[in-house]
């Protein structure tokens, strides 16, 4: 547990240290790169009718201009040697029609299915009545959002995209905690699981408002999320290793969270794209597709589980 901690905190290190630049990079600090785009600015952008599907999807002729340039500048480079630079903080990725990075969108949507198939596969196998069923629900509808965001915003980064993507995944892992809380504390002391949901609300509406109002804070955002993710996978398998002889099934759980955890390292492996699409983000949300479904099966176990300790407790 101490290597992992050592890992997740390496992770965090270094992600603060990628977003840390994110307003500046190699590649948009070179002057062909800001001579090209105010050559296409003043050229293209004054009176020219631009494509239909622009003003839809918030592509702006001067986000067209950085574009081109942006590939401009790569040729340059390229023709001279040099590695591939960053623009902004991010890689260059070639568009698809008006979606800024297809690999990484297309994989948030299909996190976002796998989060509504389990949730069927739930609702079709556990009665409403089980203990944790509006709980379980509820964790599927913010996965749900969570995802949708992801998608929008690797469809086009906006200051406004960006707000809701990080604002969103920071309420799935809160709300992960308090459903684990739930499991853990809450079918003893309901009380306690309400006071410590209205402190996290109150924290999530405290960042929230710090990040939206106050200051839109990188290395703030990866701290906080890094902290509560950490308590996160920490509270799911100190529950786990303390229930498997009498629920074999908690090891789906514990697979998950330290897949999930995992997987976040991959950010590590900071490279330029792959065909200019496939880079360690995008492969992040790739291999986070199938894991919501294998949760939701210990989540089915779990709840039949807690049905038949109900029905016990009925009878004596």
């Amino acid at each position: 547990m101490r290597h992992h901690l050592r890992a997740l905190c390496l992770c965090a290190v270094a992600l603060g240290l990628c977003v840390a630049v994110t307003q500046a990079s190699l590649g948009d600090r070179q002057p062909h790169y800001a001579q090209c785009v105010k050559r296409c600015t003043r050229g293209n952008c004054t009176g020219h009718v631009r494509p239909f599907y622009m003003p839809y999807t918030g592509w702006l002729c001067e986000d067209e201009c950085r574009y081109t340039c942006m590939w401009d500048t790569v040729a340059l480079f390229l023709k001279e040697g040099r590695s591939v630079p960053q623009f902004h903080g991010k890689w260059p990725f070639v568009r698809l029609l008006c979606i800024q990075e297809p690999l990484s969108a297309l994989a948030s949507l299909l996190n976002g299915l796998s989060y509504y198939a389990a949730m069927v596969m739930y609702r079709k196998k556990i009665p409403s009545t089980a203990p944790i069923y509006q709980t379980v629900i509820a964790f599927s509808l913010i996965g749900m959002n969570t995802w949708l965001w992801s998608t929008v915003f690797h469809c086009k980064d906006t200051p406004w995209t960006e707000k809701m993507d990080y604002f969103s995944a920071t309420s799935l892992i809160l709300y992960s905690i308090y459903f684990c809380c739930i499991r853990t504390v809450g079918q003893r002391h309901p009380g306690a699981a309400s006071v410590f949901g209205a402190v996290l609300v109150s924290f999530f509406a405290y960042h929230v408002w710090y990040m939206g109002f106050v200051r839109f804070d990188y290395g703030y955002n990866i701290f906080a999320n890094a902290t509560i993710g950490l308590v996160n996978l920490l509270w799911w398998l100190g529950w786990c290793l303390r229930s498997h002889r009498e629920r074999p099934y908690v090891w789906r759980c514990a697979f998950v969270v330290l897949c999930l955890h995992g997987l976040a390292l991959l950010e590590l492996l900071d490279f330029p794209p792959l065909l200019w699409t496939l880079d360690a983000h995008a492969l992040w949300h790739i291999g986070t597709i199938p894991l919501p479904l294998v949760f939701y099966r210990f989540l089915i176990e779990d709840s039949l589980y807690l049905l038949k300790e109900q029905e016990l407790k009925k009878i004596y």
